[in-house]
């Protein structure tokens, strides 16, 4: 949908301008749609509170509501931890966190609604439980509140970066050197919407911090560590990407969407050997949201990024 503003909605906040017009969609889609780039202004994305100017072409899409309330839908979760107050699941690679456009059946929220009797609802009908995400292709450690009192705290221990957090990457291109910090502010791309990107002097962009040491090397490849200091979309695949180390078969900001087992042993050979984003949340160390008693959790490296390993140390290793 595509509208021009005037006067009568000029100076109006752009997730609300939305909403109204999109009436069967709730502010939380809404927010969600402009958080990933779907709603623009003049061909650019903005933030929600942005204020309409009169003349700002406004693009939005036909947010399907159909979905708000979850339908429960049973799945094998793999709980690595419990109580009556949180639950730190595994999440397998492939599975959406939440609901999106595209994304109804197969999320983690359904699977979470059937497992569990009691979730927080800070983060609406279509969002129970979750207090963080993983990007789709990403495995491993995500922490699930079961009522609003522990989804405040966890709220507050990301917010205030106390948590930390380790991630397993393997990534393109040895390096020369054996750790680094990757301080660089993101913000959304200037050009494809879904997309975020390193960009400096940008009001919309966000400070974005990564650490990273090397783990394993391998000929033209390497395995890191990876301890994301803040919590931005997308931030360690655009910022491992930005130093030339994309990770691999990330789809977005590498450049490719599989590898095969010909490509690494320098072979014919085309069994594939990797098709999703090589990135795992391996670790999670936080505070009990009402005991504050330390609590870690770690989920095992999956088999398909074990198995990559594997082939490199095959037929990559230094």
């Amino acid at each position: 949908m595509r509208y021009t503003v005037d006067k009568s909605d000029a100076g109006q906040r752009l997730d609300q301008f939305v909403t109204r017009r999109i009436k069967k969609a709730s502010r939380a889609q809404v927010r969600e749609a402009i958080d990933e780039g779907q709603v623009t202004i003049n061909d650019q994305a903005m933030k929600p509170s942005y204020k309409l100017r009169l003349g700002d072409v406004v693009e939005y899409p036909e947010i399907d509501a159909r979905q708000e309330e979850q339908l429960p839908q049973q799945f094998d979760l793999d709980i690595l931890y419990q109580d009556e107050h949180l639950a730190a699941i595994n999440k397998p690679p492939g599975m959406v966190t939440h609901p999106a456009k595209g994304h109804w059946d197969g999320t983690l929220t359904a699977a979470l609604i059937a497992k569990f009797s009691q979730l927080s609802d800070i983060g609406g009908a279509s969002r129970p439980g979750i207090v963080h995400r993983l990007d789709r292709d990403t495995s491993g450690v995500l922490v699930i509140a079961k009522h609003n009192e522990a989804h405040e705290a966890l709220s507050q221990q990301f917010a205030d970066r106390t948590t930390e957090k380790e991630y397993l990457a393997i990534v393109a291109n040895c390096p020369d050197r054996d750790r680094d910090v990757i301080n660089e502010p993101i913000g959304p791309h200037p050009r494809f919407r879904e997309r975020m990107s390193i960009v400096r002097d940008d009001p919309e962009a966000k400070e974005a911090k990564t650490f990273y040491e090397v783990a394993e090397r391998f000929d033209g490849y390497a395995a890191f560590k990876v301890f994301p200091k803040t919590g931005r979309t997308h931030q360690i695949r655009v910022h491992l990407a930005h130093i030339k180390h994309p990770v691999l078969c990330d789809r977005a900001y590498g450049n490719q969407a599989r590898i095969t087992l010909g490509e690494i042993a320098r072979t014919d050979d085309e069994e594939i050997v990797l098709a999703r984003t090589a990135l795992h949340a391996r670790r999670l160390k936080i505070n009990h949201p009402v005991t504050g008693e330390p609590l870690e959790f770690e989920a095992p490296i999956p088999e398909d990024i074990h198995s990559t390993l594997v082939v490199l140390r095959k037929y990559r290793s230094v």
